[in-house]
């Protein structure tokens, strides 16, 4: 697998699991998965700009199961920006979907690998215009 597609296969993948907690009445194993991407060091910042750390985040999301019935998250545009050590920096777009509605953000994350493993070390978001 090249270093792009590993990649993409590592963002898709934590947010498909995110789509099935929020818009499913997902199994616990899929919160496993979710806080089993997550560094111990993580944080966020997200759209409304403020930041949060790992344990607020899986709060929120542990009480935000099913929320959004049918939510559906696409991943685009992933692009490797650096890479040093241990550290992987990542660029993506994220679409929201849920019925007729879409949101759209661009998101930073870093990853910290063992060049086996992929976990969250932080993720930026912005909101971005929906696209027609």
């Amino acid at each position: 697998m090249s270093g792009n597609a590993e990649l993409t296969e590592v963002v898709a993948d934590l947010h498909w699991n995110l789509a099935e907690w929020l818009g499913s009445d997902a199994q616990p194993k899929v919160f496993d998965r979710i806080t089993g991407a997550l560094d111990e060091e993580f944080s966020s910042v997200v759209t409304t700009g403020q930041a949060v750390d790992r344990e607020t985040l899986l709060a929120g999301l542990w009480s935000a199961r099913n929320l959004q019935p049918g939510l559906e998250i696409e991943v685009s545009e992933v692009v490797e920006v650096a890479r040093g050590g241990n550290l992987i920096v990542v660029r993506f777009t994220a679409e929201n979907r849920v019925a007729d509605v879409r949101t759209r953000r661009l998101a930073t994350g870093v990853l910290v690998t063992d060049g086996r493993t992929y976990q969250w070390r932080t993720v930026h978001e912005t909101p971005a215009p929906v696209e027609s």
